[in-house]
């Protein structure tokens, strides 16, 4: 029987990393935590997509993950944090969740092999690896359009059946294949969404909840959107949802986060926009959109 994961519902925020003159901007990590630590979330990710973590040497990363874990403590917060991996050699991943066991971290989220393009076969033999080098529990990430891979739902449930596998971060981009998973899974096994756009409906559908990069803007109004939800309240959900609904395709106009590091430097929770090669700073017109929103 599978070990219950009840903390993997909710509002997850993939947190972005603060850089400033090529190095992580320590202080505006610290500042963002104290922030994000007394907002209703239900956890963090970090060194993820959205905290650029393929950017990130070995030493950063575990400086971020010491920051993020000290000023939560300083905060008294204790918000789950997930560290991202990914990487397409099963032995370099396991080597990796190895080099991590000590770290202050409650979980992993890791993507689905990139580039290699494996069968289902190979993936869950991988995932199967990796379940079996690690007592904490990993939430698999899969987003075909970016691996170039989808791992099917016959694959992904023989997985769920394994203790650590404790959830999918969905983002397979097919509402058929997300609905159907929402269906035939086991109830321990969390669906959180990775689409932002899909927040509400997926929740509706039944969804234990959303990893949501949008929701580092308004981060209230999308725990609303959650706590409705659960209440069964279905046209104030609906109603806080279409207040919501401009943000993510505003902050997913450019590659993401340049956008969302534009609003938080303009709001002045972070120091600088900064994002690193190949990531860009966003174009002048997204710029003057952005501080339109933030102004109002």
């Amino acid at each position: 029987m599978q070990t219950p994961h009840p903390s993997l519902g909710g509002l997850w925020l993939p947190l972005i990393t603060p850089f400033r003159d090529g190095a992580l901007d320590e202080a505006s990590l610290r500042r963002l935590v104290r922030h994000y630590a007394a907002e209703p979330l239900d956890g963090l990710i970090l060194a993820a997509t959205t905290g650029e973590g393929l950017t990130l040497d070995d030493d950063e990363t575990e400086r971020l993950v010491a920051i993020t874990a000290d000023t939560l403590a300083a905060a008294g917060r204790r918000l789950p944090v997930f560290l991202g991996l990914s990487g397409s050699d099963t032995r370099k991943m396991a080597k990796a969740l190895d080099t991590t066991a000590g770290w202050p971290v409650d979980g992993y989220l890791i993507a689905c092999p990139y580039y290699t393009r494996p069968s289902q076969d190979g993936m869950v033999r991988h995932f199967t690896a990796l379940a079996g080098a690690t007592a904490r529990p990993i939430v698999i990430y899969n987003i075909p359009y970016r691996t170039g891979v989808n791992l099917g739902n016959a694959a992904m449930l023989e997985l769920a059946a394994l203790p650590t596998i404790a959830g999918v971060k969905d983002c397979s981009a097919d509402m058929a294949q997300s609905f159907d998973l929402l269906r035939r899974k086991p109830a321990d096994f969390a669906v959180l969404t990775g689409e932002d756009a899909f927040f509400h409906p997926m929740l509706n559908q039944g969804a234990e909840g959303g990893i949501t990069a949008s929701a580092h803007i308004r981060t209230r109004d999308f725990a609303a959107v959650r706590d409705l939800v659960r209440a069964g309240d279905a046209a104030k959900a609906l109603a806080a949802w279409h207040a919501l609904s401009e943000l993510p395709p505003l902050l997913f106009a450019e590659p993401s986060p340049a956008p969302i590091k534009h609003w938080l430097w303009r709001d002045g929770l972070i120091d600088s926009p900064e994002v690193r090669l190949p990531m860009t700073a966003v174009t002048a017109g997204l710029a003057a959109r952005i501080e339109r929103a933030v102004a109002a």
